[in-house]
């Protein structure tokens, strides 16, 4: 008992010394979530991480496949992009043309400087009218 009275009478000054050494600060909650007042740079991991997480999917979304489109299709698009592209040099010229495809009729007109392209949906009947003034019909 007399050591323990001992240890006590030397250790007593040295506690407010030792308490010094054993400091702590504040809990500061930080939000990681920007909507609740978060770093705005952690959105699009949080993001990120909910939809690679989510395996629900949404039954009204078709699905988003490319298909590569077939030789014949690059082709049949290749060939009214060259038309198309014959048609407007004519028209360039002086002469005035149509073309008519399976989705859409073009019909373009160059009276004095003003040209006129008409494009009729074939599917839908609707027409669309383009109107270019101020062309020099000598170029």
């Amino acid at each position: 008992m007399k050591s323990a009275r001992l240890a006590g009478l030397i250790l007593a000054p040295l506690l407010p010394f030792a308490s010094g050494l054993a400091s702590a600060t504040e809990l500061i909650y930080e939000p990681v979530n920007p909507n609740f007042g978060g770093n705005p740079l952690n959105g699009t991991y949080l993001l990120n991480n909910a939809q690679a997480q989510d395996k629900h999917k949404d039954p009204d979304q078709e699905d988003l496949v490319y298909e590569q489109p077939s030789a014949l299709d690059r082709f049949t698009d290749s060939l009214e992009t060259r038309l198309l592209n014959q048609l407007l040099t004519d028209v360039g010229n002086g002469n005035s043309g149509e073309l008519v495809t399976d989705d859409f009729v073009v019909q373009i007109v160059d009276n004095d400087g003003v040209l006129t392209v008409l494009i009729t949906d074939r599917n839908t009947g609707d027409k669309s009218e383009i109107i270019v003034s101020g062309l020099n019909p000598t170029n």
